[in-house]
This record gives C-alpha cells, sequence and structure tokens, in this order.
C-alpha cells in the first residue's frame, strides 16, 4: 500500500550503510542506490549526501521518514482492520526470538497454535535481540520476543509496538559439589571471588553478569565466555567457574549444575518483551499469537507475568 521506496530508505536510517540495507531487505547495493535515487528525483530534493565511504541522511530524509513513519502504523493498522472481515485464523504468522524464550515459550506457543488453528502456519527464527528488531523493521517476522539492552529501540520509537511480557529472576549457577551448591539461596556477593563464567562482550549476558556484580560490590574475575546458555553451563559444569542464569533457561539433564535462588537487593531481573510493528497489534493472527505467548508464560514457575497494558510508548505517539 505504501511506496516500497520509503522502506529503503527507513532501513538505511538504521544501518547506515547501502550494503547493509541491501543485505537486510534481500535486495542489491546497485537496486537500493537505483530506488533511492528515483525517490530523490521524483521529491525534488537530495535524500543522501556522501562522507567517506558512507552516506548520510539529510534533513529532507528526517522530514520524510516522520511521514514514513506514521503511513507504515497506519497500513499495519489498515491491514489489521481488514483482516477482522476474514474468516478464522488463517494464513502465516511469523514469530522471532531470543534462544531462552524461543525454548521456553515461543516454541511451545507455536505448537499450540497450530494445533487450534489448522489453517495458520507459523514459522518461527531464533536470534539476538537486536536482530529481531531488525526482521521486525524489514517486515520479515510479524512478532519478536526479546530483551532490551543498550542500543535497542527505545520505547517510544514509532515504528514499533513494545509490550512487557515477564520478569525473569536470575539463578546463581554453580556446579554439583561446590561449597554454595546446597544452600537454599545465597547474596550475590557470597560469589566474589569465584572465577566466572559470561557471554562474549556482544552477549546480553555479559552485560546482566556485570551490571549484578556491580551492584553487589564487585567486579567479577571472567574466567570463560561462552555465547550461549549450553556453553556458559558446559563450563560452570567442569569445575571452570560459576554463573548467572535466567530461570526460563533449559540446561542439558547431564550436565552436573545446581541452580541456587539468590536474595538481597542485588537479584538480577531479565524483562522480556513482546513486540510487533506498531498498527500491527491489532491484526487477528498477530492478537491471536500474542494471546498464546502470554498464555504459555503463565504456566512457567518462578516467573512474574507483567500486566498485559497497551503498548509501551504508545500513547506519546498518538499524541504528538
Amino acid at each position: 500500500m505504501i511506496d516500497p521506496r520509503l522502506q529503503t530508505l527507513r532501513i538505511l536510517r538504521e544501518q547506515g550503510t547501502v550494503t547493509r540495507t541491501a543485505a537486510v531487505l534481500h535486495l542489491t547495493p546497485s537496486t537500493v542506490s537505483q530506488q533511492l535515487r528515483g525517490l530523490a528525483q521524483e521529491l525534488d530534493v537530495e535524500l543522501l549526501e556522501q562522507v567517506g565511504r558512507r552516506v548520510k541522511l539529510t534533513e529532507a530524509a528526517h522530514a520524510l521518514l516522520r511521514h514514513a513513519d506514521l503511513l507504515f502504523a497506519q497500513a499495519e493498522r489498515a491491514r489489521a482492520e481488514l483482516a477482522e472481515h476474514r474468516a478464522g485464523i488463517a494464513g502465516v504468522l511469523r514469530i522471532c526470538s531470543m534462544p531462552t524464550a524461543l525454548a521456553a515459550l515461543v516454541a511451545p506457543a507455536a505448537a499450540r497454535l497450530r494445533a487450534a488453528h489448522p489453517g495458520l502456519t507459523v514459522e518461527l527464527i531464533e536470534d539476538e535481540s537486536g536482530h529481531c528488531f531488525e526482521l521486525l523493521a524489514a517486515g520479515d517476522s510479524d512478532i519478536a520476543v526479546v530483551l532490551p539492552s543498550p542500543g535497542s529501540p527505545a520505547p517510544g520509537d514509532a515504528r514499533f509496538e513494545q509490550l512487557p511480557l515477564l520478569d525473569e529472576p536470575m539463578d546463581l549457577l554453580v556446579p554439583v559439589g561446590h561449597w554454595l551448591a546446597d544452600r537454599d539461596d545465597v547474596a550475590l556477593a557470597d560469589a566474589a571471588h569465584e572465577p566466572w563464567i559470561t557471554g562474549r562482550e556482544r552477549i546480553t549476558h555479559r552485560l546482566v553478569v556485570s551490571a549484578a556484580c556491580a551492584t553487589a560490590g564487585f567486579t567479577p574475575r571472567i574466567a570463560g565466555q561462552a555465547v550461549d546458555f549450553t556453553g556458559v553451563a558446559a563450563m560452570v559444569a567442569h569445575g571452570f567457574g560459576v554463573s548467572l542464569i535466567g530461570r526460563l533457561s533449559l540446561i542439558p539433564p547431564e550436565f552436573a549444575v545446581v541452580r541456587v535462588p539468590l536474595h538481597g537487593d542485588s537479584v538480577p531481573i531479565r524483562r522480556h518483551l513482546t513486540v510487533v510493528r506498531r498498527g500491527g497489534g491489532g491484526h487477528p493472527v498477530v492478537a491471536e499469537g500474542l494471546r498464546m505467548i502470554r498464555a504459555v508464560s503463565a504456566q512457567r514457575p518462578g516467573i512474574t507475568l507483567l500486566a498485559d497494558r497497551n503498548p509501551i510508548g504508545e500513547r506519546r505517539i498518538h499524541q504528538r
């Protein structure tokens, strides 16, 4: 319903280069450049200026993008309203999620969706939270389950509706036989002198561990790094250190590790969000997907399901 060249400009705003924009949109760089040149010529304004090997959006481009974001949100609302005139929940629903939530929440919810609605095809994508936002923006996913982190879109971002889903406590993970393994709960500071296993610097887990330990009054001595919780748990199981692990995270049963709940003021919490394109939350298929994810979340022990309320930032956007 909208000139696709506006979407190309929106993606370029986030990606910063023509090459990366082309990759996100599954186009060639020459096609991206041609689209943007044509759009600029039709509007009779300069949209890009060359700065070294990169391009910079002009003031005219930013003005156009403000209108484009509103147009895309309205188009999503139009699709949602039209979908209400169709019979039943059918079609394709694409859900992307960071690994922990996909295994614990999204995959079970997707299975229930397929069973309840035989005409619905559900496609799942596992990726890091930042990439999930990119998949939504590019139209390659309809729902994302993510962890907000530095660099994530702000709550009032005009492109997305971000809805709180749940708060997930982190537990201390220690090997069987560790001196803290038999405790009912511990303070994080009790493990201040232990070697620590964390995620790699680009992984959110590294930030969570660093922030939690700082709140508890110490800097962790990092003895190992991993890209997922399976690697973290493997190193802990073999005595290389201790770590933090989310209550939802699944650990292979053969790993000899113990989860020890934390107490005190420095208990780290991971807040999970569901995210859709702004205006798209009212689509019957998307709404049913969100409802099923919440239903599965409500059945998981040890986590706090957050109130189902208006999307974060939605009111501010409508008041502009």
